[in-house]
C-alpha cells in the first residue's frame, strides 16, 4: 500500500484551488507540519479551534484541512498564555499537520460558493463575480516534429489545454528554426561552426496562470533540445468557472418570506437575518456569496430577487431595502460549512485508503439550542 503523505493531500487540495487564486492578504496552504509526514487520517473544519482539535486527536487524525487559516499573521512570540500562539504550539507538538484553503476555495468551481448554491436548491448557476486573479497565459514553444507529440502530452497532462469540457486543446504551424551552436554546446541537431535550419513545429496552448511553472517544467523534461526556447504571453481571459459567488434560479418562484425561511432551515440557521422589503415579492432568481459577502450587496445585479450571504452590516441592509433586494443573512458560519462535505469527498476519493472526517463545531453566534442542532 502507497504512504500516503500530507504533501499528497496538499498537492490534491491546490490543484482544485490553486494558491494563485487566494487574495493577495491571505495565508493559505501547510500552515503546520511537515510535507513528507504520512497521513494516518484527515479532518476536516471550517476552523481550527481547541474544540475541533480535541476531536480529531480523539479520531486517530494527523491532518486538519480547514477553510479558514490558523495563522493570519505572524507570532511575535509563541507564549502559552496566548490561546492562537497556544493552540498553534500544541498542535505541532501533538505531530498535527495543519493545511488552509480559504478564498482561494471561495472562488474555485465546487467550492464554497457553488455547494452553498446546492445546498439552497439553485438551478443553472452561473458565476455572480469573475475572479480577475484567475488568468490564463498562452505558452509557445518550437520543437521538433518527431517531439511535438511528447511536448504536448506532458504539457497538457500537467494542466494546459483545457477549454471547457474539451482537454489537450492546441495549435501547432510549421516553420524554420536557425542556430549557431557556442564552443561548449551540445546541439540535439545540427554542426558547429556554422549556422543550422531545422524543420520544427511552433505549438501554442492555453496554461491557467496558477499552473504555469508544471507546465514548463513539463515541457523541458521532454523537449529534446538542449535550450529549448519559450514564450509566455499575459492574456486578458479569464478561467472559465473560477469566480466569486453564483447566481441561478429556484425551480419555482417563492413569495420572499417563504425563501427567507426555507433558507433557514436548509442552512441549519434559525437565528438567520433577513431582509423584507416586501415579504410577499416573488422571488426566482437568487444570488449566493458565503462568508463575508454582506458588503457587496451594492453590487447584486438588478436582475437578482434575492441574495444569501453573512456578515452583514446596517448600512447593507439599509442599501437592500432601498434597492427592493430580498437579503437574507445566514451568517458567516452557515454559509460556509457546505463546502465541508465536499472537501471530504474529494479527499476520500482521491485516497480511498484514508480515514476522512468532518469535524463537527459550532457557530460561534450559536445559542444553546442553535449549537446543539449544528453538532
Amino acid at each position: 500500500m502507497t504512504t500516503v503523505r500530507v504533501r499528497d493531500v496538499c498537492d490534491m487540495m491546490d490543484a482544485w484551488a490553486p494558491p494563485a487564486w487566494a487574495e493577495s492578504w491571505d495565508r493559505v496552504g501547510l500552515q503546520i507540519g511537515r510535507p513528507d509526514q504520512p497521513v494516518s487520517g484527515v479532518g476536516v473544519c471550517l476552523s481550527v479551534t481547541e474544540e475541533t482539535a480535541r476531536r480529531a486527536q480523539g479520531q486517530e487524525i494527523n491532518l486538519i484541512v480547514a477553510h479558514h487559516p490558523v495563522i493570519w499573521t505572524p507570532f511575535r512570540a509563541l507564549r502559552m498564555d496566548e490561546p492562537q500562539a497556544r493552540l498553534c504550539v500544541e498542535l505541532a507538538a501533538d505531530g498535527m499537520a495543519v493545511f488552509a484553503a480559504h478564498t482561494n476555495l471561495d472562488v474555485a468551481p465546487g467550492g464554497v460558493n457553488a455547494q452553498l448554491a446546492l445546498r439552497i436548491g439553485l438551478e443553472k448557476t452561473e458565476l455572480l463575480f469573475p475572479a480577475a486573479g484567475a488568468l490564463q497565459v498562452k505558452l509557445v514553444t518550437f520543437v521538433p516534429e518527431s517531439h511535438l507529440e511528447a511536448v504536448r502530452g506532458a504539457v497538457c497532462d500537467a494542466g494546459a489545454g483545457v477549454i471547457g469540457d474539451y482537454t489537450h486543446c492546441s495549435f501547432s504551424a510549421p516553420g524554420t528554426g536557425t542556430f549557431l551552436p557556442g564552443d561548449n554546446a551540445s546541439p540535439w541537431s545540427g554542426a558547429h561552426g556554422r549556422v543550422n535550419e531545422e524543420p520544427e513545429r511552433r505549438f501554442e496552448v492555453l496554461v491557467p496562470k496558477a499552473r504555469l511553472g508544471r507546465a514548463v517544467a513539463a515541457l523541458l523534461s521532454v523537449h529534446p533540445y538542449e535550450e529549448p526556447a519559450y514564450d509566455v504571453f499575459p492574456l486578458d481571459n479569464t478561467i472559465p468557472g473560477v469566480g466569486l459567488g453564483r447566481v441561478g434560479s429556484l425551480p419555482a418562484p417563492e413569495e420572499a418570506r417563504v425563501f427567507a425561511e426555507r433558507v433557514r432551515r436548509a442552512l441549519v440557521a434559525p437565528g438567520a437575518r433577513a431582509v423584507l422589503p416586501d415579504p410577499e415579492a416573488p422571488v426566482r432568481r437568487v444570488a449566493v456569496l458565503g462568508g463575508s459577502g454582506g458588503g457587496e450587496t451594492g453590487r447584486i445585479p438588478a436582475d437578482v430577487d434575492a441574495y444569501v450571504t453573512g456578515d452583514m452590516r446596517y448600512h447593507d441592509a439599509l442599501t437592500a431595502r432601498e434597492r427592493l433586494l430580498t437579503v437574507v443573512d445566514a451568517g458567516h458560519h452557515a454559509t460556509e460549512t457546505p463546502v465541508l462535505p465536499e472537501i471530504a469527498r474529494r479527499i476520500a476519493k482521491a485516497f480511498p485508503a484514508l480515514s476522512v472526517a468532518v469535524l463537527p463545531e459550532q457557530d460561534p453566534f450559536a445559542d444553546e439550542a442553535e449549537a446543539a442542532a449544528q453538532v
